[in-house]
Protein backbone atom coordinates (compact mmCIF):
# COMPACT_ATOMS: atom_id res chain seq x y z
CA UNK A 1 0.00 0.00 0.00
CA UNK A 2 2.98 2.21 1.11
CA UNK A 3 4.28 1.41 -2.52
CA UNK A 4 0.82 2.82 -4.40
CA UNK A 5 0.91 5.89 -1.61
CA UNK A 6 4.44 7.21 -3.27
CA UNK A 7 4.17 6.22 -6.78
CA UNK A 8 0.35 7.87 -7.28
CA UNK A 9 1.84 10.91 -5.52
CA UNK A 10 4.72 11.28 -8.30
CA UNK A 11 2.29 10.22 -10.96
CA UNK A 12 0.27 13.72 -9.90
CA UNK A 13 3.23 15.85 -9.29
CA UNK A 14 5.02 14.93 -12.58
CA UNK A 15 1.71 14.86 -14.40
CA UNK A 16 1.42 18.77 -13.01
CA UNK A 17 4.50 20.54 -12.83
CA UNK A 18 5.88 18.88 -16.46
CA UNK A 19 3.12 20.47 -17.99
CA UNK A 20 0.76 23.07 -16.46
CA UNK A 21 3.13 25.57 -17.56
CA UNK A 22 2.15 24.19 -21.29
CA UNK A 23 -1.30 24.12 -20.31
CA UNK A 24 -1.20 28.22 -19.63
CA UNK A 25 0.20 28.85 -22.60
CA UNK A 26 -2.24 27.55 -24.40
CA UNK A 27 -4.99 28.60 -23.44
CA UNK A 28 -3.65 31.87 -23.22
CA UNK A 29 -2.71 31.26 -27.15
CA UNK A 30 -6.46 31.00 -28.24
CA UNK A 31 -7.77 33.78 -26.28
CA UNK A 32 -8.24 33.27 -22.34
CA UNK A 33 -7.08 36.15 -20.22
CA UNK A 34 -4.89 35.14 -16.96
CA UNK A 35 -7.94 34.71 -15.03
CA UNK A 36 -9.40 33.13 -17.28
CA UNK A 37 -6.22 30.48 -18.07
CA UNK A 38 -6.23 29.55 -14.45
CA UNK A 39 -9.96 28.62 -14.56
CA UNK A 40 -8.71 26.52 -17.19
CA UNK A 41 -6.24 24.88 -15.56
CA UNK A 42 -8.20 24.44 -12.46
CA UNK A 43 -10.87 22.73 -14.06
CA UNK A 44 -8.49 20.45 -15.10
CA UNK A 45 -7.18 19.54 -12.36
CA UNK A 46 -10.87 18.72 -11.14
CA UNK A 47 -11.86 16.80 -13.99
CA UNK A 48 -8.98 14.91 -14.78
CA UNK A 49 -8.60 13.96 -10.71
CA UNK A 50 -12.52 12.66 -10.65
CA UNK A 51 -12.06 10.81 -14.03
CA UNK A 52 -8.94 9.36 -12.65
CA UNK A 53 -10.81 8.17 -9.26
CA UNK A 54 -14.00 6.73 -11.01
CA UNK A 55 -11.99 4.47 -13.84
CA UNK A 56 -9.06 3.81 -11.33
CA UNK A 57 -12.37 2.23 -8.56
CA UNK A 58 -14.39 0.60 -11.38
CA UNK A 59 -12.70 -1.12 -12.85
CA UNK A 60 -9.70 -2.25 -10.33
CA UNK A 61 -6.98 -0.61 -12.87
CA UNK A 62 -4.06 1.94 -12.57
CA UNK A 63 -6.14 4.13 -14.99
CA UNK A 64 -4.56 7.98 -14.88
CA UNK A 65 -6.43 10.66 -16.79
CA UNK A 66 -4.53 13.64 -17.90
CA UNK A 67 -5.22 16.57 -19.73
CA UNK A 68 -4.01 16.91 -23.40
CA UNK A 69 -0.42 17.83 -23.14
CA UNK A 70 -0.10 17.74 -27.13
CA UNK A 71 -3.80 19.63 -27.09
CA UNK A 72 -2.55 22.61 -25.24
CA UNK A 73 0.48 22.97 -27.43
CA UNK A 74 -1.54 23.02 -30.31
CA UNK A 75 -3.44 25.43 -28.81
CA UNK A 76 -0.49 27.70 -28.12
CA UNK A 77 0.43 28.10 -31.84
CA UNK A 78 -3.46 28.27 -33.39
CA UNK A 79 -3.90 31.68 -33.11
CA UNK A 80 -7.05 33.09 -31.28
CA UNK A 81 -10.15 31.83 -33.65
CA UNK A 82 -12.90 34.02 -34.87
CA UNK A 83 -14.67 34.69 -32.19
CA UNK A 84 -12.18 34.93 -29.45
CA UNK A 85 -11.80 32.98 -26.25
CA UNK A 86 -15.67 31.94 -26.13
CA UNK A 87 -15.53 30.67 -30.15
CA UNK A 88 -12.49 28.33 -28.42
CA UNK A 89 -14.85 27.16 -25.53
CA UNK A 90 -17.53 25.82 -27.89
CA UNK A 91 -14.22 24.07 -29.58
CA UNK A 92 -13.58 22.31 -26.42
CA UNK A 93 -17.16 21.46 -25.89
CA UNK A 94 -17.01 19.89 -29.48
CA UNK A 95 -14.06 18.12 -28.67
CA UNK A 96 -15.53 16.76 -25.82
CA UNK A 97 -18.43 15.47 -27.61
CA UNK A 98 -16.01 13.68 -30.66
CA UNK A 99 -14.60 11.90 -28.06
CA UNK A 100 -17.80 10.62 -26.34
CA UNK A 101 -18.87 9.49 -30.22
CA UNK A 102 -15.61 7.90 -30.52
CA UNK A 103 -16.15 5.99 -26.97
CA UNK A 104 -19.62 4.97 -28.39
CA UNK A 105 -18.88 4.38 -32.05
CA UNK A 106 -16.14 2.39 -33.16
CA UNK A 107 -15.81 3.19 -36.42
CA UNK A 108 -14.63 6.87 -35.95
CA UNK A 109 -12.49 5.44 -33.45
CA UNK A 110 -10.92 3.58 -36.99
CA UNK A 111 -11.24 6.95 -38.57
CA UNK A 112 -8.51 8.69 -36.35
CA UNK A 113 -6.10 5.40 -36.71
CA UNK A 114 -6.53 4.90 -40.35
CA UNK A 115 -4.44 8.86 -40.42
CA UNK A 116 -1.06 8.18 -41.11
CA UNK A 117 1.11 8.17 -37.77
CA UNK A 118 3.67 10.09 -39.60
CA UNK A 119 1.48 13.01 -40.87
CA UNK A 120 -0.25 13.22 -37.16
CA UNK A 121 3.32 13.27 -35.94
CA UNK A 122 4.69 15.74 -38.31
CA UNK A 123 1.39 17.58 -36.81
CA UNK A 124 2.07 17.80 -33.92
CA UNK A 125 5.96 18.64 -34.15
CA UNK A 126 5.16 21.81 -36.37
CA UNK A 127 3.25 23.25 -34.09
CA UNK A 128 5.61 22.05 -31.11
CA UNK A 129 8.15 24.43 -32.77
CA UNK A 130 7.35 27.94 -31.99
CA UNK A 131 6.76 26.49 -28.32
CA UNK A 132 10.14 25.22 -28.54
CA UNK A 133 12.02 28.32 -29.53
CA UNK A 134 11.14 30.31 -26.88
CA UNK A 135 13.91 29.05 -24.10
CA UNK A 136 16.42 29.73 -27.12
CA UNK A 137 14.73 33.35 -27.70
CA UNK A 138 13.88 34.01 -23.94
CA UNK A 139 17.60 33.29 -22.38
CA UNK A 140 19.03 35.67 -24.67
CA UNK A 141 16.52 38.49 -23.62
CA UNK A 142 16.68 37.45 -19.75
CA UNK A 143 19.63 34.88 -19.44
CA UNK A 144 19.74 35.53 -15.39
CA UNK A 145 16.57 34.54 -15.06
CA UNK A 146 16.31 31.63 -18.16
CA UNK A 147 19.72 29.89 -17.61
CA UNK A 148 18.96 28.74 -14.57
CA UNK A 149 16.04 26.65 -15.48
CA UNK A 150 18.13 25.76 -18.59
CA UNK A 151 20.74 24.16 -16.52
CA UNK A 152 18.58 22.46 -13.80
CA UNK A 153 16.44 20.63 -16.85
CA UNK A 154 20.33 19.60 -18.70
CA UNK A 155 21.36 18.10 -15.47
CA UNK A 156 18.36 16.47 -14.74
CA UNK A 157 18.39 15.24 -17.86
CA UNK A 158 21.86 13.43 -17.35
CA UNK A 159 20.25 12.02 -13.92
CA UNK A 160 16.72 11.63 -13.68
CA UNK A 161 15.21 12.15 -17.25
CA UNK A 162 11.52 11.69 -16.01
CA UNK A 163 11.87 14.46 -13.56
CA UNK A 164 13.96 16.79 -16.09
CA UNK A 165 10.83 18.93 -17.22
CA UNK A 166 8.99 19.17 -13.28
CA UNK A 167 12.60 19.84 -12.03
CA UNK A 168 13.34 22.70 -14.54
CA UNK A 169 9.39 24.45 -14.37
CA UNK A 170 9.57 23.79 -10.39
CA UNK A 171 13.00 26.08 -10.21
CA UNK A 172 10.99 28.50 -12.87
CA UNK A 173 8.57 28.45 -10.04
CA UNK A 174 11.03 29.42 -7.22
CA UNK A 175 12.88 32.05 -9.58
CA UNK A 176 9.32 33.53 -9.65
CA UNK A 177 8.85 33.52 -6.42
CA UNK A 178 11.37 35.38 -5.58
CA UNK A 179 10.71 38.03 -8.55
CA UNK A 180 7.03 38.50 -7.08
CA UNK A 181 8.80 38.92 -3.16
CA UNK A 182 11.31 41.30 -4.37
CA UNK A 183 8.68 43.52 -6.99
CA UNK A 184 4.42 43.75 -5.54
CA UNK A 185 5.32 40.95 -2.77
CA UNK A 186 3.69 37.61 -2.15
CA UNK A 187 0.60 39.28 -0.38
CA UNK A 188 -0.24 40.14 -3.55
CA UNK A 189 -0.74 36.67 -4.86
CA UNK A 190 -4.57 35.38 -4.16
CA UNK A 191 -5.02 32.69 -1.52
CA UNK A 192 -5.31 29.05 -2.22
CA UNK A 193 -8.75 28.38 -3.93
CA UNK A 194 -10.59 26.92 -7.07
CA UNK A 195 -11.15 30.06 -9.79
CA UNK A 196 -13.54 28.43 -11.83
CA UNK A 197 -15.03 31.47 -14.13
CA UNK A 198 -17.72 30.17 -16.51
CA UNK A 199 -18.25 31.83 -20.07
CA UNK A 200 -20.72 31.45 -22.74
CA UNK A 201 -19.62 29.39 -25.55
CA UNK A 202 -20.31 31.14 -28.92
CA UNK A 203 -20.53 28.41 -32.22
CA UNK A 204 -17.61 28.86 -34.62
CA UNK A 205 -17.32 27.04 -37.68
CA UNK A 206 -13.97 27.90 -38.08
CA UNK A 207 -13.06 27.48 -34.16
CA UNK A 208 -14.65 23.79 -35.07
CA UNK A 209 -12.72 22.98 -38.06
CA UNK A 210 -9.46 25.13 -37.09
CA UNK A 211 -9.36 23.86 -33.58
CA UNK A 212 -11.57 21.52 -32.41
CA UNK A 213 -11.04 18.84 -35.22
CA UNK A 214 -7.01 19.13 -34.51
CA UNK A 215 -7.42 19.31 -31.25
CA UNK A 216 -9.31 15.88 -30.86
CA UNK A 217 -6.73 14.36 -33.66
CA UNK A 218 -3.96 15.34 -31.75
CA UNK A 219 -5.46 13.88 -28.21
CA UNK A 220 -6.14 10.36 -29.91
CA UNK A 221 -3.26 10.07 -31.48
CA UNK A 222 -0.65 11.36 -28.98
CA UNK A 223 -2.60 11.06 -25.65
CA UNK A 224 -5.12 8.41 -25.82
CA UNK A 225 -3.72 5.53 -27.90
CA UNK A 226 -0.24 5.66 -26.92
CA UNK A 227 -1.51 5.64 -23.22
CA UNK A 228 -3.77 2.39 -23.69
CA UNK A 229 -0.15 1.44 -24.91
CA UNK A 230 1.52 2.43 -22.08
CA UNK A 231 -0.99 0.33 -19.75
CA UNK A 232 -0.98 -2.75 -22.26
CA UNK A 233 3.09 -2.89 -21.48
CA UNK A 234 2.19 -3.83 -17.46
CA UNK A 235 -0.80 -6.17 -19.03
CA UNK A 236 -3.75 -4.27 -18.32
CA UNK A 237 -6.32 -4.17 -21.02
CA UNK A 238 -7.67 -0.84 -20.56
CA UNK A 239 -11.50 0.06 -20.99
CA UNK A 240 -11.52 2.04 -23.97
CA UNK A 241 -15.53 2.50 -24.31
CA UNK A 242 -15.46 3.53 -20.89
CA UNK A 243 -12.77 5.63 -20.61
CA UNK A 244 -13.87 7.52 -23.98
CA UNK A 245 -16.95 8.00 -22.67
CA UNK A 246 -15.87 9.22 -18.97
CA UNK A 247 -13.41 11.54 -20.55
CA UNK A 248 -15.62 13.24 -23.55
CA UNK A 249 -18.65 13.49 -20.54
CA UNK A 250 -15.35 15.41 -18.71
CA UNK A 251 -14.20 17.63 -21.16
CA UNK A 252 -17.76 18.93 -21.99
CA UNK A 253 -18.37 19.72 -18.77
CA UNK A 254 -14.98 21.61 -17.91
CA UNK A 255 -14.75 23.06 -21.41
CA UNK A 256 -16.97 26.09 -20.08
CA UNK A 257 -14.63 26.66 -17.41
CA UNK A 258 -12.02 26.56 -19.96
CA UNK A 259 -10.93 23.12 -19.68
CA UNK A 260 -9.45 22.01 -23.12
CA UNK A 261 -9.21 17.76 -23.10
CA UNK A 262 -8.75 15.29 -20.63
CA UNK A 263 -8.02 12.18 -21.77
CA UNK A 264 -5.34 8.55 -21.43
CA UNK A 265 -1.89 9.76 -19.10
CA UNK A 266 0.66 8.60 -21.52
CA UNK A 267 4.13 9.33 -20.17
CA UNK A 268 2.67 9.44 -16.56
CA UNK A 269 0.44 6.16 -17.18
CA UNK A 270 3.59 4.50 -16.29
CA UNK A 271 4.72 5.50 -13.22
CA UNK A 272 1.16 4.40 -11.62
CA UNK A 273 1.19 1.35 -13.76
CA UNK A 274 4.55 -0.49 -12.96
CA UNK A 275 5.32 -2.53 -10.68
CA UNK A 276 7.20 0.59 -8.31
CA UNK A 277 3.39 0.89 -7.73
CA UNK A 278 3.21 -2.53 -5.92
CA UNK A 279 4.51 -5.95 -6.62
CA UNK A 280 1.16 -7.10 -7.32
CA UNK A 281 -0.79 -6.07 -10.47
CA UNK A 282 -4.42 -6.19 -8.99
CA UNK A 283 -3.57 -3.33 -6.30
CA UNK A 284 -2.03 -1.26 -8.25
CA UNK A 285 -5.13 0.57 -9.05
CA UNK A 286 -4.47 2.16 -5.55
CA UNK A 287 -1.96 4.29 -6.71
CA UNK A 288 -4.40 6.05 -9.37
CA UNK A 289 -7.29 6.74 -7.09
CA UNK A 290 -3.68 9.01 -5.19
CA UNK A 291 -2.84 10.03 -8.29
CA UNK A 292 -6.46 11.53 -8.66
CA UNK A 293 -6.79 12.81 -5.00
CA UNK A 294 -3.50 14.76 -5.64
CA UNK A 295 -4.51 16.29 -8.70
CA UNK A 296 -7.52 17.40 -6.91
CA UNK A 297 -5.09 19.22 -3.96
CA UNK A 298 -3.80 20.71 -7.71
CA UNK A 299 -6.77 21.78 -8.77
CA UNK A 300 -7.12 24.15 -5.26
CA UNK A 301 -4.41 25.86 -5.68
CA UNK A 302 -4.14 26.71 -9.07
CA UNK A 303 -5.04 29.84 -8.49
CA UNK A 304 -2.06 31.04 -6.68
CA UNK A 305 0.27 28.99 -8.67
CA UNK A 306 -1.27 30.66 -12.08
CA UNK A 307 -0.84 34.19 -10.72
CA UNK A 308 2.64 33.72 -9.59
CA UNK A 309 3.63 32.62 -13.13
CA UNK A 310 1.78 35.46 -14.48
CA UNK A 311 3.11 37.87 -12.08
CA UNK A 312 7.03 36.62 -12.52
CA UNK A 313 9.70 37.18 -14.77
CA UNK A 314 8.15 37.81 -18.43
CA UNK A 315 9.35 35.25 -21.01
CA UNK A 316 9.59 32.62 -18.22
CA UNK A 317 6.24 31.08 -18.51
CA UNK A 318 6.92 30.46 -22.11
CA UNK A 319 10.61 28.81 -21.89
CA UNK A 320 9.61 26.64 -19.42
CA UNK A 321 6.58 24.96 -21.16
CA UNK A 322 9.32 24.90 -24.19
CA UNK A 323 11.56 22.65 -22.53
CA UNK A 324 8.76 20.88 -21.14
CA UNK A 325 8.14 19.77 -24.60
CA UNK A 326 11.38 19.53 -25.95
CA UNK A 327 11.14 15.59 -25.44
CA UNK A 328 7.72 15.50 -27.43
CA UNK A 329 9.37 17.31 -30.07
CA UNK A 330 12.19 14.79 -30.77
CA UNK A 331 9.82 12.05 -30.88
CA UNK A 332 7.39 13.54 -32.73
CA UNK A 333 10.32 14.69 -35.70
CA UNK A 334 11.39 10.53 -34.96
CA UNK A 335 7.97 9.75 -36.02
CA UNK A 336 7.19 11.63 -38.70
CA UNK A 337 10.35 10.83 -40.91
CA UNK A 338 11.13 7.26 -39.73
CA UNK A 339 9.30 5.81 -43.04
CA UNK A 340 10.88 6.67 -46.33
CA UNK A 341 7.10 6.05 -47.80
CA UNK A 342 5.50 9.14 -48.05
CA UNK A 343 7.99 10.99 -46.29
CA UNK A 344 7.67 14.17 -48.35
CA UNK A 345 3.97 14.51 -47.03
CA UNK A 346 5.42 14.38 -43.69
CA UNK A 347 7.79 16.99 -44.56
CA UNK A 348 4.73 19.22 -45.84
CA UNK A 349 3.08 18.21 -42.98
CA UNK A 350 5.55 19.79 -40.80
CA UNK A 351 6.35 23.22 -42.71
CA UNK A 352 2.47 24.07 -42.82
CA UNK A 353 2.51 23.27 -39.44
CA UNK A 354 5.40 25.60 -38.39
CA UNK A 355 4.38 28.20 -40.80
CA UNK A 356 1.44 29.66 -38.63
CA UNK A 357 -0.86 30.46 -41.71
CA UNK A 358 -3.72 30.96 -40.99
CA UNK A 359 -6.95 30.74 -43.91
CA UNK A 360 -10.47 32.17 -43.63
CA UNK A 361 -9.88 32.11 -39.92
CA UNK A 362 -8.69 28.21 -39.73
CA UNK A 363 -4.93 27.68 -38.20
CA UNK A 364 -2.22 25.89 -39.45
CA UNK A 365 -2.88 22.25 -38.28
CA UNK A 366 -5.72 21.71 -40.48
CA UNK A 367 -3.88 22.74 -43.69
CA UNK A 368 -1.28 21.27 -42.43
CA UNK A 369 -2.94 17.86 -42.49
CA UNK A 370 -4.85 18.53 -45.19
CA UNK A 371 -1.85 18.93 -47.54
CA UNK A 372 0.05 16.72 -45.77
CA UNK A 373 -2.70 13.63 -47.47
CA UNK A 374 -2.94 15.21 -50.39
CA UNK A 375 0.77 15.24 -50.89
CA UNK A 376 0.56 11.96 -49.80
CA UNK A 377 -1.45 10.52 -51.71
CA UNK A 378 -0.15 11.75 -54.67
CA UNK A 379 3.39 10.60 -53.82
CA UNK A 380 1.92 7.45 -52.64
CA UNK A 381 -1.37 6.23 -53.99
CA UNK A 382 -0.88 8.03 -57.38
CA UNK A 383 2.75 6.87 -58.01
CA UNK A 384 1.86 3.55 -57.53
CA UNK A 385 -1.46 3.77 -60.22
CA UNK A 386 1.18 5.12 -62.46
CA UNK A 387 3.32 2.63 -61.97
CA UNK A 388 1.08 -0.64 -63.03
Amino acid sequence: MRRAVVAGAVTAVVGYTGAFAVVLTGLQGVGASPTQAASGLAVLCLTMGLATIFLAVRHRMPITIAWSTPGAALLASTGVPAGGWPAAVFAFIVVGVLLLITGLVPWLGRVVSSIPTALAQAMLAGVLVPICLAPVKAVIISPWVVAPVLVAWLAMLAWKPKWAAAVSVGLALVIAVFAVAAGPGLASLPAPGTPLEFVMPQPSLPAVIGVALPLWLVTMASQNIPGIAVLGTYGFRAPWRSALVTTGIGTVVGAPFGGHAINFAAISAALAASPDAGEKASGRWRAAVVAGLGYLVFGGITATVTALVFTGPPGLLQAAAGVALLGTLGSSLLGAISEAEGREAAVVTFLVAASGISVFGIGAAFWALAAGLIVRWVVVELRARLAR
